[in-house]
């Protein structure tokens, strides 16, 4: 749909939302990202994570915004402060090394802050008993949590939060929404509980796996959601590719396959959400044609009930991996790739709101724009 723009479209009067993927490790490229949105993002009005991102995204929503960066940068810091040295080798075979070495101290000894591997191993307990059912113990994330996050904050309406977590026992996608409920620990840590790693996290008698199990990307809630006439401005902050090449090796597919599991059809949703406000459109302008007296016939009120035209700006900020990151990239916790992945982030969103197209998008008469221009 074309529409006049206006000097309402100006990015100030945007609600800037973000949108925050899960992929572990991997996170640490959306908390850069945050710093490089900084001056644009400081006024954010809604956030939605899943897994990962809902940690990250529990830290800006629980955090002034003056605060957020430092914040993040401690979980961040804390979650690597155990790794394994830089290697004083240069070159991707040795970073390659470095790298496995680091994952397997991983699933070795868990994350500082994070989680703890289970001793005695879940293998060894009692079907039923506590600590069966996963192979860490995710209790260190609760007290993080506690002490980066203010929850009085984080549920005081100041910024939208929004979690995906799944109903263990009937596998439906559930929303923890601060818009209808009070968020708390146990709500992010059910975002990011996957299995059999974590354990399922219990809410009110009900028990919540990882969101990502049914789609790793908050996007399409965010759109479910949208209900205002406000221009909605959504940073897309993703770990997992859905573009890449052909494999030429198991391990190589073993990659590509996680990539395309984890990404959840990015595209797709953009795509369809376009196809929608074009059918929204049509259906105006054919209501528009009806004559008076069938204007209040039923199916044509229905046919543009809710429709609107906010402008809809969707910036897509997707970690590109390098060549000597594997299939452990997600649970690859050194800080020399946490640093890595945050540089990477915050330089693709600072490359992405300093672009020609992005500083010029309020001059376009389209209601849906989508922009993927990172420079890697």
């Amino acid at each position: 749909m074309a529409r006049t723009a206006s000097k309402s479209d100006a990015s100030s009067e945007e609600c800037i939302t973000l949108v925050l993927q899960g992929g572990g490790a991997l996170g640490a490229y959306q908390a850069g990202a945050y710093e490089g949105l900084v001056k644009q993002a400081r006024h954010v009005s809604w956030v939605a994570g899943i897994s990962i991102g809902s940690i990250n995204a529990a830290i800006i929503a629980g955090n002034a915004p003056h605060q957020r960066v430092e914040k993040l940068r401690e979980f961040w810091e804390q979650a690597s402060s155990k790794s394994l040295p830089a290697t004083l080798l240069d070159g991707i075979w040795a970073r390659a090394l470095l790298n496995q070495f680091s994952a397997s101290a991983t699933t070795l000894a868990g994350v500082p802050g994070f989680f703890d591997l289970r001793f005695p191993p879940a293998a060894l307990m009692p079907e039923g008993s506590v600590g069966a059912s996963s192979f860490y113990d995710t209790a260190p994330l609760r007290a993080t949590l506690e002490r980066l996050v203010d929850f009085d904050r984080l549920n005081s309406g100041e910024v939208r939060l929004s979690l995906g977590a799944v109903n263990v026992e009937t596998g439906n996608m559930t929303w923890f929404d601060t818009a209808t409920q009070r968020i708390g620990p146990e709500h992010i840590m059910a975002s990011g509980a996957l299995p059999p790693g974590f354990p399922a996290v219990e809410i009110d008698g009900a028990y919540y796996w990882d969101g990502g199990l049914v789609s790793n990307t908050p996007l399409q809630y965010v759109m479910d959601e949208q209900k205002s006439q406000a221009d909605l401005c959504v940073f897309q902050v993703d770990l997992f590719s859905a573009r890449g090449t052909l494999p030429t090796s198991v391990w190589h597919s073993e990659v590509r396959e996680k990539e395309i599991r984890f990404s959840s059809r990015t595209r797709f949703n953009t795509d369809m959400m376009r196809r929608l406000n074009d059918m929204g459109t049509a259906a105006r302008r054919l209501y528009d044609k009806l004559p008076p007296e069938m204007k209040s016939d039923p199916d044509a009120q229905a046919l543009v009930a809710g429709n609107s035209d906010p402008h809809i700006t969707i910036a897509h900020l997707i970690y590109r991996p390098t060549k000597y990151e594997g299939g452990s990239k997600d649970y690859e916790f050194s800080r020399t790739s946490m640093l890595d992945h945050w540089q990477a982030g915050k330089a693709d969103a600072e490359h992405t709101v300093n672009h020609h197209d992005w500083t010029n998008r309020h001059r376009a008469t389209e209601c849906v724009q989508v922009f993927d221009l990172s420079n890697r």
